[in-house]
């Protein structure tokens, strides 16, 4: 049977599928709409499926900051080409996801893909949005943080490639919007120098005692005497809590101070007890935390 342009048309307006691909369903569903929906509804499932072993490692992130800045989302959604990343219908997808997250605070990826929003099945849009572009396309993370006596600022680096959350408790409204300047500071410092824990009480003992093996074995090689070597050991550990715990770090605009001189002036000049309670960076690529 001939199917008709505005057919087609209409077909790829519902569905974001390509002409030709909107022309074969309507022909294989003999001029059926609905059962043209879902021929290319299964397209979009055998696509990610052939995909799924495929490495996506480019992508998007993005935050949005809620419940007046008491909530924020960071989000992850990755692809496998730059090219894709910038595309609109990844964007639009993305997006999608992010304000379906808003909507129903689920708790991991697997209650997203299960979620239905705005009427839509998110399993079958990925499958669709997999289907339309070709390439792999993967809800990889998302963190909903939120503070019941503080603020949860957000940062988003440049090329949305790179994000951050930053979490202060202890801080009433009245000086909140002061203080947001400042974690919008520390966010950004968490972006550029890229801790691994807030404060050093966070990292794990088994973690402590390799650097202090490294630090000892150096020494030793250097031919400091062995009964020595555990002070050296223990006495380099301040660089390594200067390098990758946040509040010792120094602060990139102002290196006489560290991070932790940044909220705890802020405490004196205003009477409050705020406390830096934790941070999220997402990087495109990274490992999950």
């Amino acid at each position: 049977m001939e199917i008709s342009a505005s057919k087609v048309k209409e077909l790829r307006e519902k569905t974001g599928a390509g002409m030709m691909d909107c022309k074969k369903a309507l022909t294989e569903a003999e001029g059926d709409f609905e059962k043209a929906i879902e021929i290319l509804r299964k397209k979009g499932a055998a696509v990610a499926a052939k995909r799924a072993e495929r490495s996506a490692n480019e992508g998007i992130i993005l935050t949005k900051v809620f419940n007046d800045g008491k909530s924020a989302l960071i989000l992850e959604v990755n692809c496998e080409t730059d090219f894709v990343a910038s595309s609109d219908d990844f964007v639009n997808f993305a997006n999608f996801i992010l304000n379906a997250i808003l909507a129903a605070k689920p708790a991991n990826v697997d209650e997203v893909l299960a979620m239905t929003f705005e009427g839509k099945n998110i399993s079958e849009e990925l499958n669709a949005v997999i289907g339309k572009i070709g390439e792999k396309i993967e809800i990889k993370r998302f963190k909903i943080e939120n503070s019941d006596n503080g603020i949860v600022v957000d940062y988003l680096h440049h090329g949305s490639k790179l994000g951050v959350l930053v979490r202060v408790d202890n801080i009433d409204s009245a000086k909140a919007g002061e203080l947001s300047a400042i974690v919008k500071d520390i966010a950004m410092q968490v972006a550029a120098m890229k801790p691994g824990f807030t404060y050093r009480e966070e990292v794990p003992k088994d973690l402590l005692d390799k650097e202090i093996e490294i630090y000892k074995e150096v020494a030793r090689k250097e031919g400091k005497p062995e009964q020595v070597l555990e002070k050296i050991a223990t006495g380099k550990l301040g660089k390594y809590y200067e390098e990758n715990c946040l509040v010792e770090q120094f602060f990139v605009k102002d290196n006489a101070k560290r991070i932790g001189d940044l909220v705890a002036e802020f405490n004196k000049n205003n009477g409050t007890q705020a406390k830096i309670a934790l941070f999220h960076r997402f990087h495109l690529s990274d490992e999950k935390k």
